[in-house]
């Protein structure tokens, strides 16, 4: 496959995008919603035999052609490409996420992340990253809240590094409890800067992609979440009921492939190994 085989209408239509595709904040907020809604961060590929490879033409034959998804190299690298094809102007970022399992960073280029200048203004996107995840791109140009929804995000700088906020499913204003996601620079990285750490985790035990078969994806009005033999349903906040509600159902092994296939529309080719081990904390701290 080559890259004059990866057609840009056909990648709008996988995630649901309809309208003019022009390099403005509108279209790009909307993409990157469209994106979450139709595109699950999964890493399903290391846990049925498989092995994740960052060249574009195979990414896009996995996520657009079989309608997977994937995690955060191979989301964000696709998403990279399609803004470029648009014609916006996008510059790829390295983070460090702090594992919610373990409490601690993981190393650089853990997370591939994408900076958007437009119109004198920097955008953070990011459609390859969990629960935890914001809807819409975040503004670099600001330190204060920005709520979407019912969540409230902030960009903290500190020197060099800036760290990712939020109050988990809470928004209690400035003063609410701030809770790091990732941290990152604005140092301009490329593609091939995260080929090391790709494989990292997809071998190594500190990593939750290798310790834990999961996929996600966004939903109108909540998310759903299948990880080992769970399979966990979000619903958020309305005005009728002002919490967030989840459902948990417990699964057999043979009970998750049709899971996967009628609630993210994923077909797997190989057999899948249900996992959910202990993360192991990394020995050295970042």
């Amino acid at each position: 496959m080559t890259s004059v085989e990866m057609d840009l209408g056909k990648y709008l239509a996988r995630i649901g995008f309809t309208g003019p595709a022009e390099p403005s904040l509108e279209v790009m907020r909307t993409l990157h919603t469209c994106h979450l809604l139709s595109v699950p961060f999964e890493d399903l590929t290391v846990h049925s035999g498989g092995r994740v490879q960052l060249d574009l033409p195979l990414l896009y034959d996995k996520i657009v052609n079989h309608r997977r998804g994937g995690f955060c190299y191979e989301n964000n690298s696709l998403f990279r490409w399609l803004l470029t094809e648009l014609g916006f102007q996008v510059t790829i970022l390295s983070g460090q996420v702090k594992n919610r399992f373990t409490g601690c960073y993981g190393p650089p280029f853990d997370h591939f992340i994408l900076l958007v200048e437009l119109e004198g203004r920097r955008w953070l996107c990011d459609v390859g990253f969990g629960v935890p995840g914001f809807s819409v791109p975040l503004s670099l140009d600001t330190e204060d809240p920005q709520e979407q929804s019912h969540r409230v995000y902030r960009i903290r700088k500190d020197l060099e590094m800036h760290f990712v906020e939020w109050q988990e499913e809470e928004n209690r204003g400035v003063d609410g409890d701030w809770k790091e996601i990732y941290k990152f620079t604005l140092k301009r990285r490329s593609k091939e800067d995260f080929t090391e750490m790709c494989q990292y985790h997809q071998t190594s035990p500190s990593s939750i992609f290798f310790c834990k078969s999961l996929c996600t994806v966004l939903r109108p009005g909540g998310r759903l979440t299948y990880i080992g033999h769970r399979l966990i349903t979000t619903t958020f906040p309305t005005e009728e009921n002002r919490h967030v509600v989840e459902t948990i159902t417990e699964l057999k092994d043979e009970e998750i492939p049709g899971v996967l296939k009628e609630k993210f529309g994923i077909a797997l080719n190989s057999t899948l190994i249900a996992k959910d081990e202990k993360i192991t904390p990394p020995l050295i701290t970042y």
